[in-house]
């Protein structure tokens, strides 16, 4: 029987959606290994590891983004019920969420606008186009949401999926670093300022640290999408 070649064999496995599927999935499988190994180090994060190894993937293979997310669109399908499942840590901190509301409520009035504003300030001062602009309004909300503003207000909805992601990733390397330069050993406070500012990926940072940080970065995340898709249409609503 004669062998199959290498390339042909891959040729043939590319044309299955389940492949590229298999792939992110073992690559996050094995990037969450080596961050465990390392201690969960804040360097060592296993989005940003997964990102890099498939962006090198891709390239190396010649496979265009539309082939790879008809295999791993699953992936994007299952961010929604993970979203809704953070509400079960949350419930479970429910009552440290009741004795905190004052603080919570605060922390979103000031953090919700200062993420927008502290990003598109910096890009207005270094001349950056309106659109560049925009896009980097809803940096600091999850992907589903931040597409969607950016949208709304003008943005470039692809440009803002990459701020999203390099926020988050940037967010979760520092955070831990930060925090603990900075003194600060409330874990609800912690929590809440990873989600805040790198949600889903500072979220999934904050668990690794702490389950009430989680609980709260959870929090954080949901209550920072709801205040940025009402606050920046009013805010950025003159560039358009």
């Amino acid at each position: 029987m004669t062998a199959t070649p290498p390339f042909d064999l891959w040729v043939y496995l590319a044309t299955s959606p389940l492949l590229w599927l298999t792939l992110t999935i073992g690559t996050f499988l094995a990037a969450q290994w080596v961050a465990k190994r390392s201690g969960f180090h804040p360097v060592v994060n296993p989005v940003l590891i997964t990102i890099v190894v498939m962006v090198l993937i891709l390239r190396l293979t010649g496979t265009s983004y539309d082939t790879y997310f008809d295999g791993a669109q699953f992936i994007h399908f299952l961010l929604g019920p993970a979203t809704v499942a953070l509400a079960v840590p949350l419930y479970r901190s429910r009552h440290l969420v009741k004795a905190k509301a004052l603080p919570i409520l605060a922390s979103l009035a000031i953090g919700a606008p200062f993420a927008m504003l502290s990003a598109t300030g910096i890009a207005v001062l270094l001349g950056a186009a309106p659109a560049i602009v925009l896009a980097l309004a809803p940096k600091s909300v999850t992907a589903g949401i931040a597409v969607g503003i950016a949208n709304q207000i003008g943005g470039e909805p692809a440009l803002t999926a990459v701020l999203v992601i390099a926020t988050g990733i940037l967010g979760a390397v520092i955070v831990t670093p930060l925090m603990n330069a900075l003194k600060i050993k409330d874990y609800a406070a912690r929590g809440f300022a990873a989600g805040l500012t790198s949600h889903g990926i500072g979220t999934a940072r904050a668990f690794q640290v702490n389950s009430v940080a989680g609980a709260f970065a959870g929090l954080a995340m949901a209550l920072n999408g709801l205040a940025t898709a009402f606050l920046a249409p009013l805010i950025f609503g003159l560039f358009t």
